[in-house]
């Protein structure tokens, strides 16, 4: 259970996070109103508050390990949104960043 409770956070910090930055995004870049961006900065505070929730009590583990999600997210979230199309060298290195979130958290430690 510990797993999925860690990846199911680690989808709404992503969500939170990369959602928060792409209507800061929206407003700013692309002429969006105002309070596109007043939205982008609650869910960025959001995010913030649910990366607290992960069972590991490691501020920089979760953090470290968070990156990589943020990576393979943010090329998900240029696809569904931006029409994004990543390119074989995207895949391998969202790829390879999920992996090292998996050795970051997942890892057999002796606590």
């Amino acid at each position: 259970m510990p797993i999925a409770k860690s990846v199911l956070l680690f989808a709404l910090a992503a969500v939170a996070e990369i959602g928060g930055a792409w209507l800061v995004w929206q407003a700013v870049r692309e002429g969006k109103a105002w309070w596109w961006a007043g939205l982008g900065v609650i869910a960025l505070g959001i995010y913030g508050f649910v990366a607290t929730l992960q069972p590991d009590a490691h501020f920089g583990r979760i953090l470290a390990a968070y990156g990589g999600v943020f990576v393979a997210g943010s090329l998900a979230w240029g696809m569904i949104f931006d029409g994004f199309r990543p390119d074989r060298w995207d895949i391998i290195g969202s790829l390879v960043c999920l992996m090292g979130v998996a050795v970051i958290m997942f890892a057999p430690r002796n606590t």
